[in-house]
């Protein structure tokens, strides 16, 4: 393939998938606001017309600034490809450290930095003005900057020994260098698991053990009916930050650990977080969590191979508006371009993903209904939807490319009929 017709599927695919989202966005807003007017039939004794619309509001708020922050970020990726942005940086980068690995790790580390630093308006926006409208930020500016501090240097202390690895194996290990490289990947994406619950989560949030026992008793008298051994019941200041809530288990093996977020205790009752957590154990025990990480390590690996392809063709770094050096690696630019333009090839298999996900909350509720009581699951995520403000209305659509979770109604209709097929099983 030659360099322009690259970069003109470049542009073709970058126009489609731009085009795409907009009107994905567009249909998002205007079904949501179609039904702002009233609570949908099934919900109208549950929720009241207040929380609907304010859900719908907030709904509307974030698609509306999502479009913004999509055509910047679509005016970033064309900077830096098309427009030579990555070639600037690269060939100033390369006046200061020459070729060789230094100039590779600096090439990836001046990326990220630049890219924080242009995303830094639209976090702040999003928690400071967007949120703080809807009553959702409880995060003060200073904690704000201190995550961010955070967050960098644990990204630099994970992240550049990493890199230096991966560099090290693509420039070694020949041909098939992306396969250890996926090995490698794997390997950490193994360790995270352990690590994250135990030592990198601790940085940013306060765990402490649960404390309410006879809430305590009720989980464990769960998680003995289910088969399920955790190294601990925490509970996580998530009210320090934002006002949503939820549950959920992380760690692998032996670090497993249960966390509930402080807001969640506070708005459920000891039978609505029983359901609710026996909805996460679900996950764990139809073994979707083991199917998502089979999954994810298999197009990891495709991608890495297919990247090995890519690395050694000159149009595509040329087609996407970077010189490669001839006499010197390019492996962390080659990375850096496929990170950039692989959303836009694969956008649109984006409803793939959220099928098999769906499939997964569903098998997940239905283990829910069976080993607690299913009016309970019901009523909590009716109570978890409103502090979310969550839309009971979303576009069918753009659902399908964007949510993980079935609609509100789809899958509480699923767990109604679940709850109805038993009274009627214990009435005759």
């Amino acid at each position: 393939m030659s360099s322009f017709a690259f970069s003109v599927l470049f542009v073709v695919f970058f126009m489609l998938t731009l085009g795409l989202r907009f009107w994905l966005a567009n249909r998002q807003i205007r079904h949501v606001l179609r039904h702002r007017a009233s609570v949908p039939a099934e919900f109208a004794h549950k929720v009241s017309l207040a929380t609907h619309q304010k859900a719908a509001d907030y709904t509307v708020a974030k698609t509306r600034f999502g479009i913004v922050g999509l055509l910047w970020g679509g005016l970033t990726l064309i900077g830096f490809t098309l427009l030579g942005g990555l070639q600037a940086l690269s060939s100033a980068l390369l006046q200061v450290a020459g070729p060789g690995m230094l100039h590779q790790i600096l090439l990836v580390a001046a990326f990220a930095l630049v890219s924080g630093v242009i995303d830094l308006p639209f976090d702040y926006y999003r928690q400071f003005v967007l949120e703080e409208r809807f009553g959702f930020n409880k995060m003060t500016r200073g904690l704000w900057i201190m995550d961010m501090v955070k967050g960098v240097l644990v990204g630099a202390a994970i992240g550049l020994p990493l890199l230096w690895v991966v560099l090290t194996l693509m420039e070694k290990t020949g041909s098939l260098w992306w396969f250890w490289v996926w090995c490698v990947w794997s390997g950490f994406q193994l360790l995270m698991m352990v690590l994250y619950p135990t030592v990198i989560a601790p940085l940013f949030n306060k765990f402490t053990p649960l404390a309410d026992d006879s809430l305590k008793s009720r989980i464990e008298g769960l998680m003995s009916r289910v088969g399920f051994a955790s190294k601990g019941l925490f509970v996580m200041d998530g009210s320090r930050r934002s006002a949503h809530g939820n549950a959920y288990f992380s760690g692998f093996g032996a670090a497993k650990r249960i966390v509930f977020f402080d807001t969640l205790i506070e708005r459920l009752s000891p039978q609505e977080i029983e359901a609710v957590l026996a909805h996460e154990l679900g996950h764990f025990k139809l073994r979707h969590i083991v199917k998502r990480i089979v999954v994810m390590f298999a197009l990891s690996l495709a991608f890495l191979a297919l990247l090995g392809y890519l690395k050694e063709q000159s149009w595509f770094y040329t087609g996407l508006g970077v010189t490669p050096m001839l006499a010197a690696p390019n492996d962390a630019m080659a990375l850096l371009l496929f990170m950039l333009v692989l959303p836009i090839f694969t956008f649109v298999l984006g409803p793939l993903n959220s099928i098999t996900s769906r499939k997964h909350e569903f098998e997940a509720d239905a283990f829910a209904a069976k080993h607690s009581d299913a009016s309970y699951l019901v009523s909590a995520l009716v109570k978890m939807y409103e502090d979310n403000a969550s839309t009971l209305t979303p576009d069918p659509v753009h659902s399908a490319f964007y949510d993980s979770h079935p609609p509100a109604s789809v899958r509480i209709a699923h767990l109604n009929s679940r709850l109805g097929s038993r009274l009627g099983a214990a009435a005759a």
